[in-house]
């Protein structure tokens, strides 16, 4: 068995071993996999925070032993804690990390993966259900990307899941996934800032997901991060004036 991390800002992680093929989720920096699979140019993976199986580029695997992998599984780092933060590395230079990225054994601005150090410049994320919203809002206007985690490019689901992680909690990473877990609120008026809402399509499968705000609005990914009203029938897009999601269940996951 194999095991690997990421040491790039962001890894697009496909669902077929093809250059062209479907972009379904992204290894943000420090995230850590199993390898299920290689070939010659790819490799397969399934990503340890959330399960989720894909193909990266072989090109962009960072190798890492079984060791190292169970040491990353077992301790929790902190996560980068805004949208400008910059990583210097001695020999690899200066680049961008996303928020939400993983600091392994970050101390005193420096972090260590295997046996390379990194200086950080920037913050980390207080990990508090109570900073929800504040974290929601670090991803307002960020343009809607299918498969996306990060402020460059996101999608619904990845949003959820990127503002729960950067709270502390572990949400998996489609939406019809995460509307399985958590309790549900039978009522938008009982609902919480926090609380996800899920919608559905004419099929009935549930297709997005949003975050609830205060006063009946609900931020989410859909062309962009954005923030709408929000009552018993769905979202209501007022510069549309008409409803674009058709509400199915909201679900709460804390106390």
């Amino acid at each position: 068995m194999s095991y690997g991390i990421c040491t790039l800002s962001v890894i697009p992680c496909r669902a077929e071993p093809n250059d062209r093929a479907e972009i379904v989720t992204q290894l943000l920096f420090g995230e850590h996999y199993t390898v299920l699979e290689e070939q010659e140019k790819w490799i397969k993976i399934r990503i340890q925070f959330d399960a989720y199986e894909a193909w990266i580029c072989r090109k962009q695997f960072t190798e890492i032993t079984g060791q190292e992998f169970d040491e990353l599984t077992l301790n929790e780092f902190d996560l980068v804690g805004d949208t400008q933060t910059k990583l210097h590395h001695d020999n690899k230079g200066t680049f961008y990390l996303p928020l939400g990225a993983t600091l392994p054994y970050l101390h005193r601005n420096k972090l260590r993966i295997r046996n390379e150090h990194y200086q950080y410049d920037g913050t980390v994320a207080n990990k508090d259900f109570q900073n929800i919203a504040t974290f929601a809002m670090q991803y307002h206007n960020t343009p809607y990307l299918w498969g996306g985690k990060s402020p460059a490019g996101i999608d619904c689901s990845g949003f959820s899941q990127m503002v729960y992680k950067l709270c502390g909690y572990k949400l998996p990473r489609d939406a019809y996934q995460q509307a399985e877990e958590g309790d549900t609120i039978s009522f938008v008026a009982n609902a919480q800032l926090g609380d996800l809402a899920f919608f559905d399509n004419a099929e009935g499968r549930i297709t997005h997901v949003g975050i609830i705000l205060n006063n009946n609005k609900i931020i989410h990914a859909s062309g962009q991060v954005r923030i709408d009203i929000l009552d018993h029938q769905g979202i209501y897009n007022d510069e549309l004036k008409s409803y674009t999601h058709q509400l199915r269940i909201i679900k709460r996951y804390f106390d």
